[in-house]
């Protein structure tokens, strides 16, 4: 079994790879930071390969599929990503353009890319890693929420084409909260909100994944806050989004 994990240098897809690689996968480890990839491979009990490449780079995500396509991924994780704070009009342009190619469009051409072949097969799982951000407004992280947003409705949209074909590839949405990564330090916020550790967010993630759900939110904390933003007028959803982020300044 090969398990194929974005962003895997830190948090909580560091902590993805070490509990696959705990339940027998042989895992392909991607992500910038060669060095902290290569502390990982040493780690694990199980076969690893390391990619160290940027995949805010078109040409490198098409480059990563050519590399592993004949490998007979059996997970694929799209856990790479990363948000910023402030005003949408103080924002930096090149940061947030960054933000959407790494958050979104990496996401969506290696799910593509993927899913065709998992499909073809009859079997896989794709976990793509969103955030409960993706269920509201975020006012001061607009862009960040929005990305997040967009890989909550493309993983609930695949799923319902999958259930319709009554396919065996099972794709699956994480929207944890805050998580004590080291996503706070490069979107430049603080959270008020005690994190959840990435170990915890991980496995629970990886397991429910395999069992096919659809949207996993970890914890009776964020389960409650989605269902409050589903069942609120959008205009008091943004507002609250807004206080909160004050907080994080």
């Amino acid at each position: 079994m090969k398990a194929l994990v974005t962003g895997a240098s830190s948090g909580i897809g560091r902590d993805m790879a070490r509990y696959l690689s705990k339940l027998g996968y042989d895992i392909i480890a991607v992500a910038r930071d060669g060095e902290a990839l290569n502390q990982l491979k040493e780690e694990l009990s199980t076969k690893v390969e390391t990619i160290s490449m940027d995949l805010a780079d078109t040409d490198a995500c098409m480059q990563l599929y050519e590399l592993v396509k004949n490998k007979n991924i059996d997970v694929l994780v799209n856990n790479a990503g990363f948000g910023d704070f402030g005003e949408f009009t103080n924002t930096d342009l090149d940061k947030e353009l960054n933000m959407i190619d790494v958050n979104i469009k990496a996401m969506h051409i290696l799910t593509k890319l993927f899913l065709q072949d998992m499909v073809k097969r009859d079997s896989g799982h794709i976990l793509n890693v969103a955030s409960i951000a993706g269920f509201m407004p975020g006012p001061l992280m607009a862009t960040y929420y929005s990305t997040k947003s967009y890989i909550v409705r493309l993983t609930q949209s695949l799923y319902t084409e999958l259930n319709k074909k009554k396919s065996k590839v099972k794709i699956s949405v994480l929207c944890p909260g805050p998580v004590n990564t080291n996503f706070n330090k490069v979107a430049n916020v603080h959270f008020n909100l005690k994190g959840q550790s990435s170990e915890f967010v991980a496995k629970y993630a990886i397991d429910n994944m395999l069992k096919g759900k659809l949207i996993i939110l970890p914890g009776q904390k964020i389960k409650l806050a989605r269902l409050l933003a589903k069942i609120s007028p959008e205009k008091i959803v943004a507002r609250v989004c807004m206080m909160m982020q004050e907080k994080k300044r």
